[in-house]
Order: structure tokens, then C-alpha cells, then sequence
């Protein structure tokens, strides 16, 4: 006989654990909803800094023509170049400096690169990957274009501007000495119509470091050479005009650097118990330029307004402060801190062998003509090089080139990057 089966009491759920269940599922579902938007929003932040980085390294910063160049590229330039500095340069003020040396090579390697593509100049890949391994010790792939531009001025030295260079050319030897005033290279030249050495009065007077050490004796020379030697502005037009034999007239050059200066020095106050002095200085390029503005001080006219006309100093106004012995030259130093110097008096022109002053006088003298003279290598080198600046200048102003975007935010930007890495 088959046993009756016996049902389990039906369980009641009441009203208040119904209740209570359904509390605890909106609870979990809450959790559950706090928990995934917490994870959201964490992805999100993460996702999202990242893509703004991601954005900011990869936007344009530079341009040339048509190439461009981002921030990650530049960041990686920016610490290249700013390995080696000491720790005391590492800082962001003097990194802004750095930065801009950085764009500016940046663009001007890829205009050297699209110059050089244009006459037929390139070094390909392969090659600088062996130059890449070639180094000691080997360098990495973020040296590339760096490396690249290094060889392609070798290339251009060596095929482009060899042929733009001539093997001889007209020179001539030339004699010269730089003076301060017309005044004194009037007197000089009128010494050497008289018979005096042109090489022994340079090498004692001429206040241009070169001609002074080659006693006026500038050897054979093509044109294009002395101006490198000299300063752009040394008159070789002038030099190319000469006969043979013939001294020119005293030419001024307003441009050059001399070694000598002259100070007008007033001592206004003076602290003995500090040893300071109060002083106002006008620095002129001539004894003769010196006594003049002398002249009108002491005839009344204003010191500041004198000295904003005249003076070479950086010091425009005249007035340097409260000074202290080792803060000017020893001639500067030896008027003012003299117990003898009267205060409030204008010193007669002082001499100072250790500053130095714009402007001065040429005299030329052209010894000897070859129209075909063989230049030497020495000279050819320079002559290249100067073609290659000159080329290289030509494509600055031939060529479109756009960092606006990469300002000193921006720049601070990359900055911090490069010293936390």
C-alpha cells in the first residue's frame, strides 16, 4: 500500500517581510549603483586625464611649410638639450631660455633639411642609423634628427658649398689699425706719410685685438674674410678701392668694439664709515668725445640729460648709487674711493683699459695686389662657412615658419615634464 505523501506547510510571508525584503534589494541596488558610478567616475578621470594628455602631447606646436611638429616631439628635444646642465640651471626661469634655443633649432634643423632636399642634398635613413650606433655610446632614436642635421652640414660643406667657394680669387695685402678719434688718426696718418712704421705704430696703438696682434699686418687677403676677422662692419669696400702703396683717410666705423673707453666720474656723497660713494659716470669712446661732454657739464648743461645723449654705460641717467670698492674697474675705483677726489666735481676724462666702447677710426693700407691669387684653406673654410650662414639666413626669410601656438604657458608646460622625468 503506497504511503500517502505529506505536503509541507505552506510558508506565509507577512506583509512586514515582504516589506523589509524589498528595503534590502533597494539598498543593494543603491550599493551596486554607488559602486559601478564610483568605478565610472574613477575610469572616467583616469580616461579623461589621459586623453587630455594625450591630446596635449600629440597637438601641433611647431610648423615649417608643411611639416609639423608636437609637443611630444619637443619634450623630447627639450630634455635632449637639457641633460648636461647643472642642477643650479635645471629650474623653470632658466628653462624658458633653453626652450626657446630648443624651438629655434628645431625649426631651423627642418629648414636646413628642406634646403638641403631642394639642391640635392639628403642623408637617408640607413645612414643615420649607423651614425646613431656609430657614437660612443650609441645613441637613441631621439637623437635622430639631431644627428641628421649634423650630417647634412657636413654634406653641404663638403659638396654644395665647396663649389660655391673658388680656389683663387683677387686678394690682397692689406695693413690696418683701428684709433679711437679722427683727431688721433689724423695725426697717425700724418706720422706714417712722414716715414714712420705702419707696423710698429699698430701694434702699439691700433684697439683692435686682431690688427693689434698682427701689428697692422693682415697678410694676404680675398674679400669676405676681414669682415669675419674684423666685424661685419669693417669698410672692405674701401679696403678693394686702394692702389697698391696707398694709405687711406681715417674711415669710421660706428659699430666696432675697442678696447678703452673714457669716464667722467662725480662722487656725490661718501659713507667713511662704510666706505660707499654716492657716484654719477659718463662712459665716452674718446679722450677727445670726453672732454667735450665735459666741457658742456661744466657750462651748466643737466648730467642726466648729458648723460642719456652721450653716455656708452648701461647706466643711462648717469647714476649709479651707492657704490663700493670692486664694483668698477681699478681705474673707475681708484678716482672714486681716493680720500683726495672733491665731491660734486666733475673728473677730467679718466682712461680705462678695461672697458670697452663702440666707434673708432680705420686707417688702410694696401701693400700688394694679385688678381689671381690660390686662397688658402684656412680662408676657404671661413669663406664656406659664411655662404652656409648666408644660405641658412636665406631661408629664414624664405620660408614659412609658425610657433605662435607653443607660448611661455605651454612652454613651462613641457618644462615641468622634462624635470619630473
Amino acid at each position: 500500500m503506497a504511503k500517502k505523501k505529506v505536503e509541507k506547510p505552506r510558508r506565509e510571508v507577512t506583509k512586514g517581510q515582504l516589506s523589509r525584503w524589498q528595503r534590502q534589494r533597494k539598498r543593494q541596488r543603491i550599493i551596486l549603483s554607488v559602486g559601478i558610478s564610483i568605478i565610472v567616475i574613477a575610469l572616467g578621470i583616469v580616461v579623461g586625464g589621459w586623453f587630455i594628455q594625450y591630446q596635449k602631447l600629440h597637438q601641433t606646436v611647431i610648423r615649417v611649410n608643411e611639416t609639423e611638429f608636437n609637443m611630444d616631439y619637443f619634450i623630447k628635444t627639450l630634455k635632449i638639450h637639457s641633460q648636461s646642465l647643472p642642477p643650479e640651471y635645471r629650474v623653470p626661469e632658466y628653462m624658458l631660455f633653453v626652450a626657446d634655443g630648443v624651438v629655434r633649432l628645431i625649426e631651423e634643423n627642418e629648414l636646413i633639411r628642406q634646403g638641403a632636399a631642394e639642391v640635392g642634398i639628403i642623408v637617408s635613413d640607413s645612414e643615420v642609423d649607423n651614425e646613431l650606433k656609430r657614437r660612443d655610446p650609441p645613441l637613441s632614436e631621439d637623437y635622430r634628427d639631431s644627428v641628421r642635421a649634423e650630417m647634412l652640414g657636413r654634406k653641404l660643406g663638403d659638396r654644395y658649398f665647396e663649389k660655391e667657394v673658388p680656389m683663387s680669387d683677387e686678394q690682397r695685402h692689406i695693413m690696418a689699425m683701428l684709433l679711437e678719434s679722427e683727431n688721433q688718426a689724423i695725426e697717425v696718418r700724418a706720422n706714417l706719410e712722414s716715414g714712420e712704421d705702419f707696423t710698429e705704430l699698430a701694434g702699439e696703438l691700433s684697439l683692435e685685438n686682431f690688427s693689434k696682434k698682427k701689428e697692422g699686418d693682415l697678410d694676404w687677403r680675398p674679400k669676405g674674410i676681414l669682415p669675419i676677422f674684423l666685424g661685419s662692419s669693417f669698410p672692405e669696400e674701401q679696403v678693394f678701392e686702394l692702389e697698391v702703396g696707398e694709405l687711406s683717410q681715417p674711415i669710421y666705423d660706428e659699430e666696432k668694439v675697442k678696447d678703452v673707453g673714457y669716464w667722467l666720474i662725480e662722487v656725490l656723497e661718501r659713507k667713511e664709515d662704510t666706505d660707499e660713494a654716492h657716484v654719477r659716470a659718463i662712459l665716452l669712446g674718446s679722450e677727445k668725445e670726453a672732454q667735450e661732454v665735459r666741457n658742456k657739464l661744466e657750462a651748466g648743461e643737466d648730467f642726466a640729460t648729458v648723460s642719456f645723449e652721450y653716455t656708452q654705460a648701461y647706466e643711462k641717467g648717469g647714476d649709479f648709487g651707492w657704490l663700493t670698492p670692486g664694483r668698477g674697474s681699478p681705474a673707475f675705483d681708484e678716482f672714486v674711493f681716493n680720500t683726495e677726489t672733491e665731491l660734486n666735481m666733475v673728473s677730467e676724462p679718466i682712461r680705462d683699459e678695461e672697458t670697452t666702447t663702440e666707434g673708432g677710426y680705420w686707417l688702410l693700407k694696401v701693400v700688394d695686389i694679385d688678381d689671381n691669387k690660390e686662397i688658402t684653406d684656412e680662408d676657404r673654410d671661413l669663406l664656406k662657412a659664411k655662404a652656409y650662414n648666408d644660405w641658412v639666413s636665406e631661408l629664414w626669410d624664405n620660408n614659412e615658419v609658425d610657433d605662435s601656438y607653443l607660448d611661455d604657458e605651454k612652454k613651462l608646460w613641457a618644462i615641468e615634464r622634462v624635470l619630473g622625468s
